[in-house]
């Protein structure tokens, strides 16, 4: 596999130059203004949780991966967009199941293995609807069915969760119809994806942050009664 071999993935992109998608390209940047938004708000409410800072420097190379990919267009540069973005989603549910369903680690970890391998098993079907957007579709039903399991287990996070959900679907949509829609609208709907993803990442780990207490005290419960 030649790991420099150009790629015409996108609307925007006319040519293999390194800015044939400048709109794709610079909003990135809503993906470093997320990262920057969340450690301020990690650091007023949440210094010291490594998870959630670890989150953080994740999103923050979602962007950087990004810009790459929009930007020298080539078989490596797409590895270093989807592996942030793979490494986020499998890290969030992994914390969402420790946080918010307050599973044990051997669960936690047994319920992850299960959603990756889900995830990749279904990507063939879901492929035929979806196209490339097939992996994330994944992701946006384990959004809602945590929303769904924390409304007992952990209420505060059950609505920010589906609310948030939405967004992802919605965003999803716009990363969908960019080549369908390239004909009529020759910018392409994929910068609106950047967007909004970018805010999905950051109501993410803001949500993490927000039930981090309920996490700490029922950890020390947990811990003191033992």
């Amino acid at each position: 596999m030649d790991w420099t071999t150009p790629i015409d993935a996108y609307c925007e992109r006319l040519g293999p130059e390194f800015w044939s998608e400048p709109v794709n390209a610079v909003t990135n940047g809503a993906f470093l203004l997320a990262a920057f938004a969340a450690w301020m708000l990690w650091r007023r409410q949440a210094a010291g949780d490594g998870g959630t800072l670890f989150l953080i420097a994740v999103v923050a190379c979602v962007g950087i991966g990004s810009f790459l990919f929009h930007t020298v267009a080539t078989r490596w540069a797409a590895l270093a967009d989807v592996l942030p973005i793979a490494v986020f989603i499998y890290a969030y549910f992994f914390l969402a199941m420790r946080r918010m369903l307050r599973l044990g680690l051997a669960w936690s970890v047994g319920m992850t293995l299960a959603f990756l391998a889900a995830s990749y098993g279904a990507a063939p079907l879901l492929s035929q609807v979806l196209g490339s957007s097939a992996g994330y579709a994944p992701a946006a039903l384990a959004i809602f069915a945590v929303a769904a399991a924390a409304a007992r287990r952990c209420p505060p996070a059950s609505m920010p969760l589906a609310l948030t959900g939405a967004i992802f679907v919605i965003s999803l949509a716009f990363r969908t119809s960019d080549i369908p829609f390239c004909p009529s609208f020759p910018l392409g709907t994929h910068f609106v994806w950047h967007c909004l993803n970018a805010l999905v990442l950051y109501l993410l780990i803001r949500i993490l942050v927000l039930v981090a207490p309920v996490y700490r005290a029922v950890d020390r419960t947990d811990t003191n009664s033992r």
